[in-house]
């Protein structure tokens, strides 16, 4: 429980500072959905919930919203007729891009004294914890505040 009572403050705190900087760029729901289709390719609606652990109802809001940004555009599904594939326009890759460095710019102000192995032991511990929960029902789940 120690590594949930760190992991949601810090989670809340850098949706904040990405909810700051959607002034200069997007906001946080727009910019999960632009992270995704930037590591997985285009995808559903559906698949881009199920992933996030949101409603479709909400992820539908950010494509739109990306959508009427020029971020993303949607693709007939070769799979599934009735639910288009969405895909990063050229100019979501370079805002996606855009976020995702200075983000990484940000994180690189820590003091330093965090190695790769810490990194990685980090990220061993988080996706073991995510795995424990995979079977939990999301169908109930709430949209964020943003």
């Amino acid at each position: 429980m120690e590594v949930f009572n760190l992991v949601g403050p810090l989670y809340r705190r850098v949706q904040r500072k990405i909810e700051q900087d959607a002034a200069r760029g997007v906001p946080v729901g727009v910019r999960a959905v632009l992270d995704l289709l930037r590591e997985h390719g285009p995808m559903t609606v559906p698949q881009l919930g199920r992933s996030q652990a949101l409603s479709r109802q909400f992820v539908q809001r950010m494509v739109n919203e990306a959508a009427a940004r020029g971020l993303v555009e949607s693709t007939p599904n070769p799979a599934h007729q009735r639910s288009l594939l969405i895909g990063l326009t050229p100019a979501g890759r370079d805002a996606i891009g855009a976020v995702v460095e200075r983000e990484h710019a940000l994180l690189r102000q820590t003091d330093g004294s965090l190695t790769d192995a810490d990194v990685t032991a980090c990220v061993r511990v988080l996706s073991q914890l995510l795995d424990l929960f995979k079977d939990v029902d999301l169908g109930n789940a709430k949209p964020p505040q943003v």
